[in-house]
């Protein structure tokens, strides 16, 4: 279903390849929609793109990843191909990402982080079930510090003030 919708989304798209540039602009998209940089944890990532007229993004790589974020022990599964729809602090109709839940593996097809409170992300089921988590646990690890996009360029705002 995933390819069928890349393909269809394909012309006027931004599409990227290669493991370093498709790391850095699957970073760059997460950043730009204020979402977590942390989240999409994809690895050996082959292909990205991205039609802005239908905020359509699709991510390809080599095999099927599964990563534990361990602030709040939860399995994340990412099929070779993802999808989504993205606008601001928002992912839709995405596929391809499941969760673990006691000992069963749940679709997820939206997250979103909240309005009113910007420290919670919410993931809901196609079901309509969700849960919701607190942002810092989606952080990028390698830095050791868990930040979202928006504290993050806050404090280098503070920074560059001073």
């Amino acid at each position: 279903m995933g390819s069928q919708a890349i393909e269809k989304n394909r012309e006027g798209a931004e599409v990227y390849h290669g493991a370093s540039l498709c790391a850095q602009k699957a970073e760059e998209l997460l950043a730009e929609t204020n979402m977590p940089l942390g989240l999409l944890p994809l690895a050996d990532i082959e292909e990205v793109g991205y039609n802005r007229a239908t905020g359509f993004v699709w991510l390809r790589q080599r095999k099927a990843l599964t990563h534990t974020f361990k602030q709040i022990g939860r399995q994340v599964s990412y099929a070779a191909e993802v999808t989504a729809v993205v606008e601001d602090r928002k992912m839709k109709r995405m596929t391809g990402v499941k969760s673990k839940e006691m000992l069963i593996w749940v679709t997820l097809c939206d997250m979103y982080i909240d309005k009113d409170d910007q420290s919670k992300i919410t993931f809901k089921t196609p079901t309509g079930l969700g849960r919701t988590f607190p942002v810092s646990a989606f952080g990028k690890e390698d830095d050791g510090k868990a930040k979202a996009p928006a504290a993050a360029a806050a404090a280098a705002e503070a920074t560059v003030a001073k």
